[in-house]
C-alpha cells in the first residue's frame, strides 16, 4: 500500500477491517472503483491459512449474485490479510474503514490499535449499523 493520500491528496489504498458480508462488499466496491484494497479479518483458531476469512470473502464476492464486483478481474485488487499480522499495513492505507462485529468493546480495541499505528493523514471511519 502507498502513502498516496499524503502525496497527491487522493484515496488510492483502502483497508477494510472485517471480511463479513458488509466488509467484503465495501472491499469489492472499492476495488471496482480502481482502489487497492487490503481486506482483514481475525485469524480463526487452528487455521493453517491465517488469511482464511478474507480469502473466503473474496471468493464469495466472485460467486454472489448480484455480484458486488463490477468485473471478476477486480478481485485481484483485493489482498487478503488478517488483523494480527497485518494491522500496521492497514494503518498506512489512505482510508481505513471498520466493519467488524457490532460489539463496542471489539470496535474500541481495534480503533485504539489503528490510532497507535496510523499515518497522520489516514482517514479512519466506521461502518457501524
Amino acid at each position: 500500500m502507498s502513502d498516496s493520500l499524503n502525496a497527491g491528496g487522493r484515496i488510492q489504498t483502502v483497508a477494510v477491517l472485517g471480511a463479513g458480508v458488509m466488509g467484503a462488499g465495501i472491499a469489492a466496491h472499492a476495488a471496482s472503483a480502481g482502489l487497492d484494497v487490503l481486506l482483514l479479518d481475525i485469524v480463526p483458531d487452528g487455521a493453517k491459512d491465517r488469511n482464511q476469512l478474507a480469502r473466503t470473502a473474496i471468493a464469495r464476492c466472485l460467486k454472489t449474485d448480484p455480484a458486488p464486483l463490477m468485473l471478476p478481474g477486480h478481485a485481484r485488487r483485493i489482498q487478503p490479510a488478517n488483523l494480527e499480522d497485518d494491522l500496521e499495513r492497514a494503518a498506512q492505507c489512505d482510508w481505513v474503514v471498520e466493519a467488524v462485529v457490532e460489539r463496542l468493546d471489539v470496535k474500541q480495541a481495534l480503533f485504539e490499535r489503528i490510532e497507535a499505528a496510523r499515518a497522520p493523514d489516514t482517514i479512519v471511519s466506521s461502518n457501524t449499523s
